[in-house]
Formats: C-alpha cells, structure tokens, sequence
C-alpha cells in the first residue's frame, strides 16, 4: 500500500510537527515550494535500467532463507534464474548494506564481483549466449535494516507477541527488496513466478505468497517451509511472516471459479479474526464486479496478521488494522461512511488488481498503483451504501490533499512523487467517471484495464492512452494537470444578462475538459470550458453557480 504515504496524511489532523508543517504551508504558501532534490550515481544505479541491468531478463526467483531472531541475523540462497537478451559480461546485481554477498556460483564456476554501495558488479568470464536462460546462486547474509516503525520505514520486523514469542516479517516496499535479499531491484522486471523457503524453529508456523508446496523438518528443532508463486510478482512483495500463527480457510465462488481464501492469525487472536474477516467475500464480490476476476486464483487469496499495520503482498495481504473497521478505528473520509469497512483488508485487497495485477515500470509512476487502489475504496462504499455514499466518501477526502509536489515523481532515480497519489489521484478518477456520463461503461473500461495490462507492467503513456481510448476524447491534459502539476483547475465565471462567461484559469496552456455545474441549485449541466473565454445562453434570474460535487474543480466569480 505505501503506508508510509498513507500515515502521513491521515496524521495530518495531530497536533504535530506535520500539522505545523501543513499549516505553514497554508499560510505563506512561498515557504513550502518543494526543494530540488540532488540526485546522486546510486540512484541513478537504483532507478534506471543500466546496460549492467538492460541484457537480462528475470524469470524466477528461488529465495531460501534463515533468520536469527535473537541476533537478527538472516543468511540465505537466490537461486535466480534470468534469460538473456542481449550479449554482455558485466551484470548488476542489488543488495543494500549492511547486508553482504559472499559469494556466486554459475555453472559450478565462482563469478568475481565488486561492491558500490548497495549494488554489487559481477564480471562474468564471457557473455551468456543470447536468447538462453541461465542461473546464479547467490549466497548472501547479514543484519538486515531493521525497521524501527514499520511499514512507514522498511526492513526487517523482528518483534514479539504478546505472549513473548518471536513475530517476525518484513516491510520493503519503497526501500525496495534488495534490503534483505539480492535481486534486480527495479519494478519494471517481474519474475514470472518464485518461491520463498524459510527456515524457522518449529514451534512456529512460516507464511509466504502463493501456496504451501512443502514443510521439511530439519536438525536442531528447526522446520523449512517452501511457498511458492505462479504468477508474475513484485519482488518487493515477497515476503515471509512468522509467528505463532493458526489459520483456516473457505472457498469463494468467483468468477474464474472457486478461489481459495486462507486466514492466518496469531492464535490468541482467532476469534476476532473471524468475525471481522467475514467481510471478505463482500469485498471480493464487489471488486470483481467493478475491476474483474481477481487476478491469481491460481495462488489463492490470504490475508495475514502482520506485526505492522499493513501492506500489499501479492496473495499475502499483510493485515494489521486491529480487527475493527476504519483505519485505526477512524474514519479519514471524516463522512462516517469509512467506519462501515476495514480500511486496510479493503484498501490493500485492492491493490491485488492495481499494483500487483497491473504495475508501474518506474518508481515514479507509484500513482498507477495508489489513485486506483484509493478509488477502490469509492467503489466499495457504493457496493456496501450505493451511490450517494460513495461520492461522499471521495469528496471527504479532498481535505487530506496538499498540492505540495507533483505526483510523478523523477523518472530513472528511484523517485515517488507526492503522497497526494491516493486522495487527488482518487479524486482525479473519480472526475474521470463522469466524463464517460455512463456508469456501466466506466466499469467496463475499469474491467479493461485489468485485462489488457494483466500481469504487466506499464507506462505513464500506457495507462493515460488506454483511457483517453476507453472515455472517447482526450485525456491527456487531465492526467497532466493532476498529475504533473501542484494546481487544481479554477472554473472562472460570471454572468452578464442572461449569457454565462467561463473559462479555465489556473491550469495548463490547451486545458478543456469539460466540467459538471449546478446553475441555482437546480439540476446539474455540462460546461465545456477552454482556456478562452465561452459564453452559454442562460434562464433570465439565474444568479448562482456551484461546481458539481464529483468534479474536483474549484471556481472563482468574477
């Protein structure tokens, strides 16, 4: 989910340091324009495809690993497998300090290799052959980041139940994967499957994506879990959980078929659990409705407590919202509809669609995965309350939004833009819909969309050209001016006799979307204004102009 994000916004309302910050903001808005940030090489090595990175093509990932709760140490294997493009003998590989590589077999031959901070550069005695897949075994140890408060700062999650007994996990997204294990970190490659063995005591239970191939005992009272994926994943959503956990399961009637749903949480906890689980068929229900099958039926659907609030982890759900409704038992819409769900099982079940199904190539393009998943969180306040309820929730939300930044950030530096991808991203998509002036074909284009970019990853380009196709007209300058640019476009109006002036101010050269108004009250009307003055025939009398609540406009008389 980018929680990270997430709690800034919903902390905007404590008396903090962020409430001050936002309130400076508001005051001499001058004083809050954004810093140019300094890019450096290693992020340029992060965030962009180098000719070390552009030759090879991940296709599976097996990750066997060991993890020390009382050291914090983790030791461990990647056995990865790649095909190869092009022809190239230097090869880059991702693991973040303090963590090592301590050595690399191919072939049974040992690769030399260097370290620059957290990427090491392996010398291959001669070029792969184009077009053949290869495999490295990749041995690696050390104490991971740990996080000191996850999710919204990664790494490793080494705490206790409340019986005393070891829960572990890890939080890795934006820190990226390469924090604990070594990989090609960069979102743009996808392994089209992996596999996660952990080896634990085994008086504790280990969980990971996908399904449970196999549980070894091993020596010294320790057991090895081997779970496994059979679809394309984000590498920083593979993730072990491991504590004292029970579990049970049901099956959904979906559309693609029965699909397995399993629970696993702490046992002290099972009860609570259950009665608050119980909302997931509904929200499959209705996020199948509006977005398509649910995108991996082949590795089921788990939601697991987490020993963080939560996270996207494809076919692992991490969940710890405390088994009661809202997020954190508060409702960020401040409309009181967002107290009917449990935030993080809806918002992060959401992201099984956009961000797993459907991923952004660059960092930068976060809002793919974050506007949509907050609209998601529309949608499913209409399935539960209908219509008038979820246009309530979306516009309750405008308040949590800041204009700070951009929401694209730096393409090429590993760099998100602003934490404004979920509410004015959601807010944007919501615009959006009544541009199509029809619900149904709206959901059909949403259904689409999962279809079309199934297990892919895409473009700014991509996404904004597949609904500009899907709506019928132009979508480019809505998507640039909330996207791109800190401003929200300004409805300037006046009425002269009987004829209403309006134009687009405060937006982009060529802005011309149209917008949605209530003249006095009465029914709404569509304008369709440019960045030059237009003029509409009105009734005599007329003297008021609103913006339509679902278009996040503002407007301005003149």
């Amino acid at each position: 989910m980018s929680t990270n994000r997430l709690f800034l916004a919903a902390m905007r309302h404590t008396m903090d340091c962020r409430l001050l910050a936002l309130l400076a903001c508001l005051l001499a808005p001058a004083t809050c324009v954004s810093q140019a940030k300094g890019f450096t090489r290693a992020d340029t090595l992060r965030g962009s495809i180098t000719e070390a990175r552009a030759w090879w093509d991940v296709v599976h990932y097996a990750i066997h690993v060991e993890p020390d709760y009382l050291s914090r140490y983790i030791q461990g294997r990647v056995d990865l497998t790649f095909r190869v493009l092009t022809t190239e003998q230097r090869m880059q590989i991702d693991l973040q300090e303090p963590m090592r590589i301590d050595r690399v077999l191919w072939d049974g031959h040992e690769l030399p290799f260097s370290r620059e901070g957290n990427v090491w550069h392996l010398l291959w005695p001669e070029a792969p052959a184009q077009g053949t897949l290869q495999r490295l075994s990749i041995f690696y140890a050390g104490q991971p980041r740990v996080a000191r408060r996850p999710p919204w700062d990664g790494g490793w999650i080494f705490t206790k139940d409340t019986k005393g007994r070891p829960w572990m996990s890890v939080a890795c997204q934006g820190l990226g994967a390469s924090s604990w294990y070594p990989c090609k970190d960069h979102q743009s490659d996808e392994p089209d499957s992996a596999s996660l063995s952990i080896t634990i005591p085994d008086t504790l239970t280990a969980v990971a994506n996908g399904r449970l191939r196999w549980r070894h005992p091993e020596t010294g009272g320790r057991v090895t879990y081997q779970w496994a994926v059979t679809n394309p994943i984000n590498n920083y959503n593979i993730i072990p959980y491991i504590g004292k956990y029970v579990s049970w399961n049901e099956v959904y009637a979906g559309e693609a078929g029965p699909l397995d749903c399993s629970y696993y949480v702490l046992e002290t906890d099972i009860d609570s659990a259950k009665a608050q689980f119980s909302q997931v068929p509904g929200m499959l229900r209705c996020f199948e409705h509006w977005f398509g099958p649910y995108p991996f039926y082949a590795d089921g659907y788990k939601l697991v407590q987490s020993p963080h609030l939560g996270m996207e982890h494809q076919s692992a759900v991490a969940y710890g919202n405390g088994f009661r409704n809202g997020y954190r038992g508060t409702d960020l819409s401040g409309t009181g509809w967002g107290l009917k769900w449990d935030f993080i099982l809806v918002h992060e079940s959401g992201h099984e669609w956009f961000g797993n199904n459907i991923s952004s190539k660059d960092i930068a393009d976060m809002w793919v995965h974050e506007s949509f998943t907050n609209y998601s969180e529309t949608l499913f306040t209409q399935c539960l309350s209908g219509p008038q309820a979820g246009s309530a929730y979306v516009a309750g939300t405008r308040k949590l939004i800041r204009n700070d930044i951009p929401i694209v950030g730096k393409y090429g530096v590993h760099d998100e833009g602003s934490g404004d991808m979920y509410y004015k991203g959601g807010n944007m998509i919501h615009y959006m819909r009544q541009l199509f002036r029809d619900d149904e074909r709206f959901r059909r284009a949403l259904r689409a969309m999962n279809d079309t970019f199934r297990h892919q990853t895409v473009t700014y380009a991509a996404v904004v050209g597949f609904w500009s196709r899907q709506c019928g007209r132009d979508l480019s300058k809505l998507f640039q001016q909330y996207l791109t640019t800190t401003q929200i476009p300004v409805l300037s109006w006046r009425i002269q006799g009987r004829q209403l002036i309006y134009q687009w101010q405060q937006c982009l050269p060529g802005y011309n979307i149209p917008v949605a108004v209530v003249l006095d009250n009465q029914q709404k009307r569509w304008l369709n204004p440019t960045t030059t003055e237009q003029r509409l025939t009105i009734e005599r009398g007329v003297r008021k102009l609103d913006i339509h609540p679902d278009c996040y406009v503002l407007a301005r008389q003149r």
